[in-house]
């Protein structure tokens, strides 16, 4: 229990820190997790994949595989949160699927902490502004894609927060 509490306390102070650190943390490991795109998505087919209510129930990975991955991460390449407490982080695909990102991919899935001003939360709130955005066509999928694969924090920052 104090192990945890002493994560969470981290964790929530990550935003505070000006540090190149604390950022690599909001972030998968590049080398581990670079993004990788479903290619049965396209700029062509939005209007019949992502874009269709539901859509992403389709292609999601079972609860078992992304579980397994996730422990399997928190456990070694993943270690620098210094937990395997499952419940501390979503496996999130840094490319969403909602705008074309592989389903199951390990180049696509990283263990992102839910706490935090820079967890999970955050990115799932740039995740709905992209694929809003992608759908409307006012970004285009690759775009939207490449937000993702970049730096999300910093598409968070420019397209969520109007920084």
């Amino acid at each position: 229990m104090l192990r945890k509490s002493l994560v969470l306390l981290f964790l929530s102070a990550l935003p505070f820190s000006a540090s190149a650190s604390a950022a690599s943390w909001t972030l998968p490991i590049h080398s581990l997790t670079p993004g990788a795109t479903d290619p049965a998505v396209t700029q062509q087919n939005i209007a019949s994949t992502i874009c269709v209510v539901g859509y992403t129930k389709t292609v999601r990975p079972p609860v078992s595989y992304t579980n397994a991955l996730k422990f399997k991460q928190l456990s070694g390449s993943y270690g620098r949160y210094g937990s395997t407490n499952m419940k501390l982080f979503e496996e999130d695909h840094l490319i969403p699927l909602a705008v074309g990102g592989s389903p199951a991919s390990p180049k696509n899935l990283w263990p992102e902490p839910w706490e935090g001003a820079t967890g999970a939360r955050k990115k799932d709130v740039l995740e709905l502004k992209m694929h809003l955005m992608v759908c409307a066509h006012k970004i285009t999928l690759k775009a939207a894609q490449a937000v993702f694969a970049t730096n999300w924090y910093q598409g968070y920052l420019k397209y969520v927060a109007g920084k």
